[in-house]
């Protein structure tokens, strides 16, 4: 059966019928957030940042939030394949299991337990990802405001609920609660500029460091509710961080088209760009629009995911599912990212061929 389904806006789709896609042709990598679904792209993106893309010379920038702001830096690391390996270990091995006396773990506990993981795996190895000589990391996070300016156990929930109320009569209506804060690697000292626009959503951009790197990454990680916001990054306005999903889910952006082709390529785990996170149920904000023109996503085929482990992605449901083995969460999980290397076997083969007829409207 086929895995690989690819997908395109229409000055994309006229670009791969006309030249094919080559390395060069590529602007922009973004990655979702989603949390345990990224797992599928693993050999994606070992493909992608170890082989194809390393065949050319140009900058390329690399957007990320939650999951995928994980990805992104990692890319940036030498031995790129070897870091994803070992991403996709650590990250099927995590366990969270509730202390003695708790049926779930706090916020506080699987912070700590993130931080310190997060910790092992980019310790003295941060300058790396900074001084990357092509890719440029941008960490998307959200910033509250107003009652959710500090994290309150009485002020969240009735902040949380206003920034859907919000999030629900217009998008941009929401910034009046969290704004997005990017922190993009440097570039000739100052930050990186921005491969997308930022007229959609209150947006403002810091300088990615050594000291706020961390803070930041872990930030674009921190669920509401499940993790403990992370805040006052240093660089940063002062407040409360949280998982950059919230503002920016898939990452739905106004993307630039830059020098040359400026493609976006964008490995997914379905075929919807939705903005927020807010936004999963609101069904009409699914749709492509003029943002996407440039976008190529590579998403599995519905069919394909239905032969996967319990018929789905991995997701975070399954830390229920298996909350007492997570022995059996971990096969699981393992099982689904091995699968997915038939995705990343399809994607080779395909822009070896040039087969425009096999890519679909966005």
């Amino acid at each position: 059966m086929r895995a690989l389904r690819i997908y395109a806006g229409p000055l994309a789709r006229r670009h791969v019928e006309e030249h094919g896609l080559r390395p060069a042709d590529v602007g922009v990598v973004p990655a979702a957030a989603g949390g345990p679904k990224g797992l599928i792209l693993g050999p994606l993106d070992r493909f992608l940042f170890g082989d194809w893309l390393a065949r050319t010379e140009h900058v390329v920038h690399l957007v990320g939030a939650s999951i995928g702001a994980w990805r992104m830096a990692t890319a940036c690391l030498h031995d790129a394949v070897q870091a994803f390996e070992r991403m996709e270990r650590d990250y099927i091995a995590q366990d969270y299991s509730a202390p003695p006396g708790r049926r779930t773990p706090t916020a506080a506990d699987v912070s700590q337990r993130f931080s310190e993981g997060l910790e092992g795996f980019y310790g003295g190895r941060v300058q790396e990802v900074l001084a990357h000589p092509r890719f440029r990391l941008h960490i998307v996070t959200a910033r509250g405001r107003h009652l959710l300016r500090r994290e309150h156990r009485i002020a969240m929930p009735i902040g949380y609920l206003g920034a859907f109320v919000s999030n629900t009569l217009h998008r941009k209506a929401m910034g009046a609660w969290l704004e997005r804060v990017v922190f993009s690697a440097p570039e000739q000292g100052e930050p990186a500029a921005l491969p997308f626009g930022t007229d959609d959503f209150p947006t403002r951009q810091v300088l990615l460091t050594q000291d706020n790197f961390q803070p930041a990454l872990q930030a674009s990680c921190s669920i509401p509710f499940m993790l403990q916001a992370v805040h006052d990054i240093p660089g940063a306005p002062r407040g409360a961080y949280w998982d950059g999903g919230i503002t920016d889910y898939h990452l739905h952006l106004k993307y630039r088209s830059g020098p040359g082709p400026g493609l976006v390529l964008y490995p997914h785990f379905q075929q919807a760009v939705v903005p927020g996170w807010l936004d999963k149920g609101l069904k009409w904000r699914h749709r492509a629009t003029s943002f996407l023109d440039r976008m190529i996503v590579l998403a599995p085929d519905p069919a394909w995911v239905r032969q996967l482990p319990n018929g789905k992605l991995p997701d975070r449901t399954d830390f229920a599912r298996y909350a007492t083995d997570p022995q059996a969460r971990a096969r699981a999980w393992t099982a689904a990212a091995q699968a997915s290397r038939q995705l990343a076997d399809e994607f080779a083969q395909w822009v070896e061929k040039g087969d425009a007829g096999a890519v679909e409207a966005l």
